[in-house]
């Protein structure tokens, strides 16, 4: 079996936590492959390094090292080439992940296939004018259009399937997954959504309306949005918590479901609800704790 480890050595204890992770795979016989980056930092040999995109082709099952956003970035190759992917947790909280860095001894059981399967729900997400698509985006979590920091409330409005569902003041707009349920969207007011679901979560950010509230659409549904924009009143996009994308007066934003779905594996058995319970209903400790 070929593992493509992908770590965040930004996160305290992902490099110990690869180097075991690496040995014990290959104690059970498994190729590992990680990506170019880590060519110099002296890992265990024999060990293949390659761009991320070819590891994660030439691999049976991903595995990522670090929080929910090296999840996040291993979602978008783990989808394309429909890849089984494991997030460990080095992290603070690592909602995603279902594999704490003290529970590596399970690594034996991707060998022996006694994981289960979660399939989670993805968004496409395009930025268009007159002249057709100008950027397309996929997401595992949301899209966010917002406007930048002092320079005033937006205007948005926000149609499904050409019609129109809502004209609102706001400081911006949440469209997530019931993955992204958890992330985003619950710290501006969203519900959690169990995500086995399937649908697409519209939350506002800071609305002017005492009637604001979250609305949940059918993923068959194409939802649309359009704003008010100038040099002086600037709207951008940011998807999965990368970079903001500047978007220009004239531009409109699309979010569907998309035909790619992450399979990510729950390896310990501990499932969404009791990761809600264990990782959203405590405290989340600070750094150094």
């Amino acid at each position: 079996m070929k593992i493509f480890i992908y770590p965040n050595f930004g996160k305290s204890h992902s490099r110990e936590t690869t180097d075991s992770a690496c040995s014990a795979l290959m104690k059970l016989g498994c190729e590992i492959i990680m990506p170019s980056f880590c060519a110099n930092a002296d890992f265990i040999p024999n060990v293949m390094y390659t761009e991320p995109d070819s590891g994660a082709r030439l691999c049976d099952i991903m595995i990522s090292v670090g929080g929910d956003g090296t999840i996040l970035k291993c979602a978008k190759l783990a989808s394309k080439y429909d890849r089984h992917l494991l997030g460990i947790n080095c992290g603070r909280l690592g909602f995603m992940a279902t594999l704490e860095r003290s529970e590596l001894s399970l690594l034996n059981r991707l060998i022996t296939c006694e994981f289960e399967t979660d399939e989670r729900m993805m968004l496409d997400v395009e930025i268009l004018n007159d002249g057709g698509v100008k950027e397309s985006c996929i997401a595992l979590n949301e899209a966010v259009v917002s406007g930048g920091y002092g320079t005033g409330i937006r205007d948005f409005t926000v149609l499904a399937d050409g019609q129109t569902v809502s004209s609102l003041r706001a400081d911006g707009l949440i469209f997530s997954t019931p993955t992204g349920a958890s992330a985003y969207s619950l710290s501006a007011g969203g519900p959690l959504i169990e995500p086995s679901l399937d649908c697409i979560e519209f939350t506002q950010i800071c609305p002017h309306s005492l009637f604001a509230r979250t609305m949940l659409f059918s993923p068959e549904k194409l939802i649309e949005i359009k704003f008010d924009a100038d040099r002086d009143c600037t709207v951008s996009l940011s998807v999965d918590g990368l970079a903001p994308i500047r978007l220009e007066q004239g531009d409109r934003v699309t979010v569907r479901r998309s035909a790619r779905r992450l399979k990510l594996i729950d390896i310990s058995g501990d499932g969404y609800f009791r990761a809600v319970n264990r990782k959203l209903m405590q405290p989340v400790k600070q750094t150094g704790e």
